[in-house]
């Protein structure tokens, strides 16, 4: 097992824009012997570090298979983000990982799945996606619903639309700001929740993105026969540490770095939307 305290150097080998402030950093472990035994699951996250900066909590969003390509999606924002954001290929940063409880793969094998996620809450996700669409035979109907604020803020263009031609796939996309150019459904993306077909009995959802957007529609989706047991979601907070020391992320009786980011909702409905526990 690799020493979580262990920061490992890491070379960008592709940087990839999103949109105007969000990257898709592609890095590759620079230490042979680190690259051999790195494993993760999909929904896992790593600490990225700049050295002289500091250290920041990023989703994995590539195919846990490939767990030589590391990429990492990141919108600068803050410090640490905006400092990764003037980066280029051949540029070293440091990883220590992974961190956390990722989706729920295995015990999905042979169920239709949703995947509902809001904003740059489809990156953690995404390797999900890519994991379920390689072994495509191996799972039921997929349904992945995203939305967005703007058609701006629509990351992934060419992966939904490569999603989209899979088989037995629906992707349903909303913004509630359309320009003239959005040709798909104009409203906040929960009111797909209520149209997309689903067989309640055997599917599972997997979410991610604001904690309203889970609030509100998750009840939804109850309602429609799918039990709070089937729905998995991940979740956000500041996350320091990754090993459940500092209590920064903690969340009720749980530390989402180590119980989490990928929880059962209904383990967690109870703190969902309030500060301070």
């Amino acid at each position: 097992m690799i020493n979580p305290y262990l920061i490992h150097p890491a070379t960008i080998v592709e940087k990839i824009q999103e949109a105007e402030d969000i990257h898709t950093y592609r890095l590759q472990l620079n230490e042979e012997a680190t690259r051999r035994t790195f494993r993760f699951t999909a929904g896992q996250f790593n600490m990225v570090y700049l050295f002289g900066v500091g250290e920041v909590a990023i989703s994995i969003v590539s195919d846990p298979d490939e767990p030589e390509r590391l990429d990492h999606t990141i919108r600068a924002v803050g410090r640490v983000t905006s400092a990764i954001g003037r980066l280029r290929a051949g540029d070293t940063v440091g990883i220590r990982g992974p961190f956390g409880q990722g989706w729920p793969l295995e015990d999905a094998r042979g169920r239709d799945i949703v995947i509902a996620t809001g904003g740059l809450g489809c990156a953690p996700v995404v390797g999900a996606i890519e994991y379920i669409f390689r072994r495509r035979r191996e799972y039921g109907a997929v349904k992945i619903i995203h939305g967005v604020k703007t058609p701006r803020d629509l990351l992934y263009q060419e992966r939904f639309e490569a999603w989209r031609r899979q088989p037995d796939t629906e992707v349903l996309l909303a913004s509630d700001r359309p320009d003239g150019t959005w040709r798909h459904h104009v409203g906040v993306v929960t009111e797909l929740f209520e149209r997309v077909p689903v067989n309640a009995a055997r599917t599972l959802v997997l979410m991610c993105g604001p904690e309203i957007m889970m609030r509100l529609g998750v009840p939804i989706l109850m309602k429609r026969g799918i039990p709070a047991t089937a729905v998995y979601v991940s979740l956000e907070r500041h996350m320091e540490c990754g090993i459940g020391l500092c209590g920064h992320c903690q969340m009720g009786p749980y530390f989402l770095c180590k119980d989490g980011p990928v929880m059962r909702y209904d383990r967690v409905e109870p703190w969902l939307g309030r500060t301070g526990v």
